[in-house]
């Protein structure tokens, strides 16, 4: 992977972008990029993401203008790139750690991926199946009390008791006439009522078992046939078919039942002659007095009143329960088949990731221990349940031990820490998901393009000079190829000289009128004086050196002196700024750098107010116009200030009256809008006021807010403000 062509039109904010990286050539295994905001960086690394992803529902667009076709092409030596083969990084993103309840163990982003989709499908239909059991049990948490039935460890899934159910359906389920909560409340007050009163329901129990042995139709023995059985026998013949094909049943009296008419009668005689029986009806009403006790059984009291052999089956309580589950579940058969079946179908490729995510349990404690060590957070990371991942075939987790000076370690989940991080901190946290995918690729020697997107945005500055030494460790190893992505000076000078990077490999992005992106050789990577005091015959530079110089004699003479004075005159309208011409500040630039040969310029006689707007008017005029030139941005900031100052002082009465002693733009403007309310030229005044005072009070460590904006936007402004004048 030694040169990387990649050609876009019509992706999201890039009209056309076409460059060839030649990692071979230069001998290296990266690019930076710095691109100012707006140019390109956000539509490039999305664009690069959302291929490397191959979703076919979401590819690169022109979301805007949807007539507009677009193309995509990223070539690796000549080939289109594999999918596999594009890795993009942006911990801005925080989906790049997944936030679902479901997917709580580590893998791999793309095993994260495709666990959560299978999980988000079985959620969605069993969410649905559901709701359709509540209507059937009434039961206000079917999941829960569902599960709590048949569950025996901590560990058992609704999917998996779920599916053996389903093996075990019923053909003729029981109708129950109660709402499941009435008999199994949240509470658990009927079953402490149950074991409670355990002397009294065996007393209904056993008159009831005394009744089945003299009745001449049920009979109470070691397989007892009761009315429970009565019941079931009943439901199996009562579409008539059995006795429609010329069968019958004979009873032990040797009486003869040839229809489900009889069969039901008989039933119905019986059950009403054991209930009648005065025996067992006191015996229930003492079970039922018992109950009116208990103000918050009354529930459960009307349903027993209603059917009074519920006390029968809740002599065994827990099977009682498991067979009303039963009787549910198997009244939605089909239902109950459809997701078992849906299911089964996915188990094995849910268990196919789980254990390639195993797999991955050495590479996660190696990275976690290079989190731990490198970056400054207040939480070190814990992989816990390992023995878990080996003898109980789960997948490990990670916890977070949260740390003051001030208190021990609190254990803390995921949600709960993040909650209480900074962004800077969050965006460490999430740096983990980027240190697994980076090093599973090292390991599996996955030659990878890796995209950097400002990786390091919002850190302080440990975590980010931790994270620009990993970007090292990534730069000198072959297996990766880097394009490097930041609108963060501060970060780009740093990552070039950490790195040691070739000059030919360091990028600014320049964006024209239609949307095309054009990278050029960067710049700006040393202080800019050099740059400016050895070339002060260049009319931009002449300009723009003055702001940088009235600092520095700011620093060792004060504000006080005349020399700080003389060059402030040049950047504000004063009363002798007209009598300056360049060759008195071409003397003041060589005075302050003693160490320099005085250089000579053309333009000494000229004033320096007119030599200022005359060389922002050629500015003005440049085509192509350098988007990033310091120098070009400096110059339009000053004259747009002396001209708007002009335009200010002409306008307000008496201005001469008026003693200015700092900030002298938004003081005059706070003057002229004492007598002036025209909206067009305020707004333009504003933006006079709110544009350029960062672009010329400018110090060697301060100038990406220069080489963030737009020069276009400057030479709009200064057209304006030249209507005024």
């Amino acid at each position: 992977m030694n040169k990387i062509e990649i050609q876009l039109e019509n992706c999201f904010g890039i009209g056309k972008f076409d460059h060839k990286f030649d990692f071979g050539q230069l001998n290296s295994n990266s690019f930076l990029i710095y691109a100012p905001n707006g140019t390109m960086k956000t539509s490039f690394a999305k664009t690069l993401d959302l291929i490397a992803k191959n979703d076919t529902k979401s590819m690169p667009c022109d979301r805007v203008y949807n007539n507009r076709a677009t193309t995509h092409n990223i070539l690796a030596d000549g080939n289109t790139i594999e999918n596999e083969s594009l890795l993009v990084v942006n911990a801005e993103d925080i989906t790049y750690d997944s936030s679902s309840k479901i997917s709580s163990f580590i893998a791999s982003k793309d095993l994260k991926k495709k666990y959560d989709e299978i999980y988000i499908e079985l959620e969605t239909k069993k969410n649905d199946y559901i709701k359709k059991l509540k209507l059937v049990s009434q039961s206000t948490d079917c999941e829960t009390e569902f599960v709590n039935a048949y569950s025996q460890s901590s560990k058992d899934t609704f999917f998996e008791i779920f599916l053996a159910i389903s093996k075990t359906l019923l053909s003729k389920p029981s109708i129950y006439s109660f709402r499941y909560n009435d008999i199994f409340d949240k509470k658990g007050n009927v079953k402490k009522f149950l074991e409670k009163n355990q002397k009294l329901l065996s007393d209904y129990v056993t008159k009831y078992d005394e009744l089945l042995r003299n009745s001449k139709f049920f009979k109470s023995s070691g397989n007892s046939f009761g009315t429970y059985q009565a019941n079931e026998l009943f439901k199996s013949t009562e579409d008539n078919s059995f006795f429609e094909a010329g069968h019958k049943f004979t009873l032990s009296n040797n009486a003869e039942i040839k229809s489900a008419e009889e069969l039901k009668q008989l039933l119905q005689k019986e059950i009403t002659s054991i209930l009648n029986d005065e025996k067992l009806k006191k015996s229930f009403e003492q079970v039922d007095k018992s109950i009116g006790a208990n103000a918050e059984m009354r529930s459960f009291k009307s349903a027993i009143e209603k059917d009074n052999l519920l006390l029968i089956e809740l002599d065994k309580y827990e099977e009682f329960r498991q067979k009303v589950w039963l009787s549910y579940v198997s009244s939605l058969s089909k239902d109950t088949e459809e997701l078992a079946k849906f299911y089964e179908s996915k188990k094995t490729e849910l268990e196919k990731i789980i254990n390639d995510a195993k797999k991955e349990f050495a590479i996660w404690e190696e990275i976690i221990k290079t989190f731990n060590e490198r970056f400054y957070v207040p939480f070190e990371i814990k992989l816990v349940n390992q023995e878990d991942v080996v003898l109980k075939e789960e997948t490990a987790n990670l916890e977070f031990d949260y740390k003051d000076p001030n208190g021990p370690p609190v254990r803390k989940d995921r949600n709960s820490l993040l909650s209480i991080l900074s962004k800077g901190e969050q965006r460490a946290y999430y740096i983990l998901q980027l240190l697994f995918d980076v090093e599973s690729r090292r390991h599996a020697n996955q030659k990878t393009l890796l995209i950097l997107d400002d990786i390091a945005d919002s850190f302080d500055y440990k975590n980010k000079y931790a994270i620009i030494e990993y970007i090292k460790e990534l730069h000198q190893n072959a297996i990766f190829k880097l394009l490097i992505l930041t609108h963060n000076f501060d970060f780009y000078r740093t990552v070039a000289k950490r790195l040691n990077m070739d000059r030919r490999c360091i990028l600014m992005t320049l964006r024209s009128d239609a949307r095309e992106i054009v990278l050029k050789q960067g710049g700006y990577l040393n202080d800019i004086f050099s740059h400016f005091k050895n070339n002060l015959s260049k009319p931009k530079v002449f300009v723009s050196i003055i702001p940088l110089v009235r600092n520095l004699i700011e620093y060792i003479e004060g504000q006080s002196s005349q020399n700080y004075n003389r060059l402030t005159s040049c950047l504000h309208l004063k009363t002798d700024t007209s009598k300056i011409i360049c060759s008195d500040v071409l003397n003041l630039i060589n005075g302050s750098f003693p160490t320099t040969t005085n250089q000579s310029i053309k333009f000494g006689a000229m004033p320096i107010k007119d030599f200022v707007f005359e060389t922002a008017d050629a500015i003005e005029q440049e085509n192509p116009l350098d988007e990033i030139l310091l120098e070009n941005k400096i110059t339009l900031s000053i004259a747009i200030r002396l001209k708007a100052e002009e335009y200010m002082l002409s306008k307000i009465p008496n201005s001469k009256a008026i003693v200015i002693v700092s900030n002298q733009t938004s003081e005059l403007l706070f003057h002229y809008k004492a007598t002036n309310n025209d909206k067009a030229i305020l707004t333009i005044l504003d933006r006079v006021n709110l544009m350029t005072p960062e672009n010329i009070h400018v110090n060697a460590f301060m100038y990406e807010p220069i080489i963030d904006i737009s020069v276009f936007h400057l030479v709009d402004l200064y057209k304006k403000v030249k209507q005024l004048t």
